[in-house]
């Protein structure tokens, strides 16, 4: 008999379903899953034997038995791929090959000193290929290509604007797919940091959080029900410009008063230079290195940053009400510094109802927030489609 779509539909589903089951709850039986999710035993037999075949399933030998015959045990194979995930910065790139859980087997960091769109791919191109010389034997090899981007992403994986890298309209995907995999995700980096926080680090037990960027701008991430929030057009998330002080800074984008002329990396910076009356521009590093000997400025403006971070952290605190707020990027690593006064601020100028349940953590992934966020892109996408095939 001719299986209907509908029916090859259903089964392409019902597969997924057992795959992402032993992923999630391995090591289990082919008993234990049919118990988990209500399909008969000779319908997961079947399937679990088609994974098997395409190498993301393996028997690793009999579990305790409750009686009979000792059941077999199964493993979702990690290493039948591997995804890179890529984290274009302004100053530098991050890219890293994972294996299909996430665990980081390679990590590469490239300066980047001219963001022209030719050059910057020029760069991501050599770190891929100096990647995949690293890749160790797999049925599949590289699944896929995640890139988290520092500006505007759209519906069909284009760059439409990344005013920190002077881009407009770039092609990312469309210029890597031919040589590489069609398997290419782009993303915003803040989304792709949300994404590998909920995944892999502060979010993992939290259904509604934000994953707030804090490097040469601020963005944001928003987890809702465990889905990433994307707004209307892709382009939810730009915190960094709500409105702090009505009559503040210029911002980048026009408006004045931006909370990311106030509260990011660069706020930092641009106050420490001023203050500063060595030739030398000042970084995070030698800031962070003064308050910790108890230079009173360095203190006072990690001090200033963390209290307009909270200024902005009680806004989303009282629009969003959220669970958990989790802070990455680069200003991340002076957390300890201004974390007291960012706190008291939150504490000050939110609402209570709202902010009782809400929890301010740091990432835990540290600056690998993003790159792994953007490598479980292309891995989700391929594990979606168990019905793989090896070349």
């Amino acid at each position: 008999m001719k299986i209907t779509g509908d029916q090859q539909l259903i089964k392409k589903m019902n597969k997924s379903i057992v795959l992402d089951t032993i992923r999630q709850r391995q090591p289990l039986s082919r008993a234990d899953i049919s118990a988990g999710i209500g399909l008969n035993k000779a319908t997961v037999s079947s399937l679990v034997s088609e994974l098997i075949d395409s190498n993301l399933v393996t028997e690793i030998g009999p579990g305790e038995s409750s009686g009979g015959r000792k059941p077999t045990l199964l493993l979702f194979n990690k290493n039948a791929g591997f995804a890179i995930g890529i984290d274009i910065r302004v100053s530098d790139l991050l890219a890293i090959l994972v294996d299909l859980e996430g665990n980081v087997l390679h990590e590469k960091s490239v300066s980047l000193t001219d963001f022209s769109p030719e050059k910057v791919l020029e760069q991501v191109r050599k770190t891929i290929l100096l990647l995949k010389r690293k890749l160790p034997e797999s049925p599949y090899g590289i699944v896929g290509i995640g890139i988290g981007v520092p500006g505007l992403v759209n519906e069909k994986n284009r760059v439409v604007s990344a005013p920190n890298l002077g881009w407009d309209n770039v092609d990312l995907a469309g210029a890597l797919a031919a040589e590489f995999s069609d398997n290419i995700h782009i993303d915003n980096e803040a989304n792709a940091g949300a994404i590998g926080e909920k995944l892999y680090g502060a979010g993992r037990d939290s259904l509604n959080l934000i994953y707030l960027s804090l490097g040469v701008g601020i963005g944001s991430g928003i987890i809702v029900g465990g889905e990433l929030y994307r707004g209307t057009s892709n382009f939810s998330g730009e915190v960094g410009h709500m409105t702090i002080a009505e009559n503040g800074p210029l911002c980048r984008c026009g408006n004045r008063g931006c909370w990311e002329t106030l509260a990011s990396e660069k706020a930092l910076l641009d106050r420490a230079a001023a203050l500063d009356e060595h030739d030398e521009a000042p970084n995070l590093e030698s800031i962070m290195k003064a308050a910790k000997q108890g230079d009173p400025a360095a203190v006072s403006l990690l001090n200033e940053i963390g209290s307009q971070l909270g200024v902005g952290l009680a806004n989303l605190v009282n629009i969003l009400n959220p669970e958990l707020i989790v802070i990455g990027n680069r200003l991340s690593l002076a957390g300890e510094l201004f974390e007291d006064a960012m706190l008291r601020t939150i504490e000050s100028r939110s609402l209570s109802y709202h902010r009782k349940k809400t929890h301010v953590d740091f990432a835990k992934l540290g600056i690998r927030s993003t790159a792994l966020g953007a490598a479980s892109m292309p891995i989700t996408a391929f594990l979606t489609d168990p019905d793989v095939t090896i070349d």
